[in-house]
């Protein structure tokens, strides 16, 4: 990784159309780039408002291929500010065929490469199975000209084998792009421990891996279909941790804003040769972590 990196993360409602909802991504860029950011990362299928509340056939027709629009202009971006830009597409990979897709464009404007989102809910309000196939590329880092970036999408967020598999696999920054948020419907206590608990999993990913963490969310009351009252409440929250889960920077549950903050690689390294978790794995014991259940 570049010794000293600048990293901005947007923290954005994404209730509008796909080119309000971009035209505001890109903005954020651009002052991403008057911070001299080396990086910024976009929430999770920022093109526009979360379509999988409901199971309806006629939202395939927001996928978009890779390359395809979206990824060129966002390329043409990367490369005129010099920037890496972390986005999510609802891919159309082939008839039939569709994932939510990360896609890591580089200063030039290439796509460095992509990840395809692994695990795939399917709750009350996220109802992804209908739309997405798990992916198929694996937990690999993305090499860009600032570093390996370990490219997790929002449940992923979740599952600390997706975090170690990217770490081990040589990831210098754990990014997750997310778009989660409340039931209006649930009472205020049961909202703060969602959010608690949401926030201290990956903050964990951070310190079991002693490696930064950059978890962006949307923010913003987007309404079910059919209904003016129910919906989601995306919490924001985004925040940027550092490689012992401290946190550098973080939004509040409604705020529009860019979250920028400076990486020290050193301060990276130093920390895991302090609390060497990888040199004490079992690794010799924990081949039953590939069973589904231990009966």
């Amino acid at each position: 990784m570049k010794s000293k990196l600048i990293i901005s993360a947007v923290q954005q409602p994404c209730n509008e159309d796909r080119q309000t909802n971009l035209d505001f991504s890109i903005a954020k860029i651009h002052e991403a780039a008057a911070l001299n950011a080396d990086l910024v990362v976009l929430p999770e299928l920022h093109l526009g408002p979360y379509f999988c509340q409901d199971e309806d056939y006629n939202h395939f027709s927001l996928a978009q291929t890779i390359p395809g629009p979206a990824t060129e202009t966002l390329s043409a971006v990367a490369k005129k500010l010099s920037i890496v830009i972390v986005s999510t597409i609802f891919e159309k990979r082939a008839p039939g065929l569709y994932h939510n897709t990360a896609v890591v464009f580089d200063k030039d404007g290439s796509i460095a490469g992509k990840y395809r989102k692994m695990h795939i809910p399917d709750d009350p309000g996220f109802y992804e199975k209908y739309y997405f196939t798990p992916g198929d590329i694996g937990f690999k880092p993305i090499t860009t000209s600032i570093g390996k970036l370990g490219v997790l999408v929002c449940w992923d967020q979740w599952f600390p084998e997706a975090a170690r598999l990217m770490a081990l696999a040589g990831a210098e920054i754990l990014i997750y792009p997310t778009a989660i948020g409340w039931d209006k419907q649930d009472t205020a206590d049961e909202q703060q421990r969602q959010l608690n608990a949401w926030i201290t999993i990956q903050r964990s990913h951070a310190i079991a891996n002693g490696i930064p963490v950059i978890a962006c969310n949307r923010i913003g009351f987007e309404k079910a279909p059919g209904s003016e009252t129910t919906g989601i409440d995306f919490w924001g929250n985004s925040f940027i941790a550092g490689p012992q889960g401290e946190i550098i920077t973080q939004a509040n549950a409604s705020e529009t804003k860019l979250l920028t903050c400076s990486l020290d690689d050193s301060n990276t390294e130093r920390v895991r040769q302090i609390w060497p978790y990888l040199r004490d794995r079992r690794i010799d014991e924990y081949g039953d972590l590939t069973k589904r259940f231990i009966d």
